[in-house]
């Protein structure tokens, strides 16, 4: 999954990492955000939402950055300045 992203933040506390952003993008109009984890015992510290910042930053003002959240995580993404879009779909893996 990591070899065929264009996009990989992480964030580290010494040598551990305690936090992963992997995203997809064009570069001029959309990135996914395919994956934003924090380790348990870091979250609640402004990581989740610093990694979504620099992936940001590094895509533009011009990029929309999209996701699909896990379940668990839905409550966390409007706090960090996404907006909920009602105009999304999905074809699931068979596998």
């Amino acid at each position: 999954m990591i070899d065929h992203a264009n996009i990989v933040i992480t964030a580290w506390d010494g040598d551990k990492l305690v936090g992963i952003a992997r995203a997809l993008s064009d570069f001029a109009y959309c990135c996914y955000l395919s994956d934003l984890a924090v380790d348990k015992e870091y979250q609640n510290q402004g990581i989740g939402h610093e990694l979504v910042n620099e992936v940001q930053k590094l895509i533009g003002e011009e990029s929309n950055l999209v996701l699909l959240s896990a379940p668990e995580a839905i409550e966390y993404y409007p706090k960090i300045g996404f907006e909920k879009a009602g105009n999304s779909y999905i074809i699931y893996r068979k596998k």
